[in-house]
């Protein structure tokens, strides 16, 4: 029987559900139809979990009628969603006998709370699952969302919240305990080793940025100093062809760059966060690449606390009146700069794969993590210490 990534590949590409022998998990996924930039991560996290774990992975459609008539969940509003509005989304219904087993474990991944009423359209999935869990990626903690969102959630025995700053007020708008759940990377798609490439990028900066520093960075680039390759248009809401080719072209860039760019979640979307601090996904993105990351450290207990080894980051000033200093210091002390690249690396593999994010869901749910998942866990320490100890021996000759 075809398992692992490729069997997952194939069978989309038939337009078939993923579905194991035995599933035990149930976990819908719209990456059908909502194929935005921005939603590939997460994507990427789903399918860690039906490489390693028994998954049905119910690949949701959307009508032509729900393509034209859900527009307004690009910009929802408190005020105006209506509970018919919720419960009528245009998707293809999955009826009641495509779930024709029962299931340990439902697992639903958002990435705004408005990804929500894509479960409408599966019949009767509380009857076939003993345990739900929902987990979103995004929401500020000043902008939770009205009654009608906040009763489709109350379904779930368990959420689960990326944005740390959001659970507690999460937890009091729903009464109920909400649990943190950091974001994460596939480190064995990210990850340089064990053949690191030549490094023939510069400066590597995707998503939002710092004008100054961008500004900066043009200047050296148009002086021939540095390759610097960055956005040229609005790419987070833009539709990728293919999630997985978009993560490997990603990830093959980004292991071949010496210097990533990272700043906090929605840097300059204050309107948004109202000075919430959130770790965004660059800087798991940057070390699990083991490029030196380079730009804003997130002024966080919780940046702290994820990203808490020497160097992580190193800061560079909003304006870039110091970009030109910093990058010729760390081009001067090439052992340094290794030393950065490899801890930023290792540390991605022991702390930061999305495996850990699951069996840490699991283990909170009661849900036994899989046998293949414990060995995924161990493959990624177990790589991480190659890397230290080809390191020290380095160090040592």
């Amino acid at each position: 029987m075809e398992s692992g990534r490729l069997a997952v590949e194939r069978a989309e590409g038939r337009g078939e559900s993923i579905r194991s022998t035995a599933p035990r998990i149930c976990m819908p996924t719209w990456r059908n139809f909502a194929k935005n930039a921005y939603r590939c991560g997460l994507y990427e996290a789903q399918d860690v979990l039906a490489e390693v774990d028994d998954v049905d992975l119910i690949n949701l459609d959307m009508t032509e009628r729900g393509l034209s008539e859900t527009r307004w969940l690009k910009t929802p509003s408190s005020k105006s969603v209506t509970s018919e509005m919720i419960f009528n989304v245009g998707l293809k219904k999955v009826k009641k006998t495509r779930l024709n087993k029962n299931y340990d474990v439902f697992v639903a991944v958002c990435s705004m709370y408005w990804d929500l009423i894509y479960i409408n359209s599966i019949e009767d999935w509380r009857d076939r699952c003993k345990v739900s869990v929902c987990w979103i990626d995004e929401m500020w903690a000043t902008r939770i969302p009205s009654k009608y969102w906040l009763g489709l959630l109350s379904r779930f025995d368990f959420v689960f919240m990326s944005c740390k700053g959001t659970v507690a007020n999460l937890s009091q708008a729903m009464n109920r305990t909400c649990h943190w759940l950091p974001s994460g990377i596939d480190t064995l798609r990210f990850s340089p080793f064990p053949n690191p490439p030549d490094r023939v990028i510069d400066v590597y900066s995707i998503g939002r940025r710092s004008e100054g520093i961008h500004a900066e960075l043009l200047r050296a680039a148009g002086c021939g100093e540095i390759f610097y390759v960055y956005d040229t248009f609005r790419a987070a809401d833009s539709a990728v062809y293919n999630h997985r080719q978009h993560r490997d072209l990603f990830a093959n860039t980004a292991k071949r760059s010496r210097y990533f760019m990272v700043a906090p979640a929605k840097m300059d979307a204050n309107y948004q966060t109202q000075g919430q601090v959130e770790v965004g996904y660059r800087y798991y993105e940057g070390a699990a690449a083991g490029a030196v990351m380079i730009g804003q450290v997130p002024e966080s207990e919780t940046y702290r606390e994820l990203f808490g080894w020497p160097e992580a980051v190193i800061p560079l000033q909003p304006d870039g009146s110091d970009i030109r200093a910093v990058l010729d210091n760390l081009n001067a002390d090439p052992q340094r700069a290794r030393a950065i690249s490899r801890r930023n690396s290792t540390q991605a593999l022991l702390q930061h794969d999305w495996i850990y994010r699951w069996n840490q869901i699991f283990r909170v749910a009661g849900i036994e993590p899989s046998a293949r998942s414990l060995l995924r866990e161990k493959r990624l320490r177990d790589m991480a210490y190659r890397i230290t100890d080809a390191e020290h021996a380095t160090l040592s000759r």
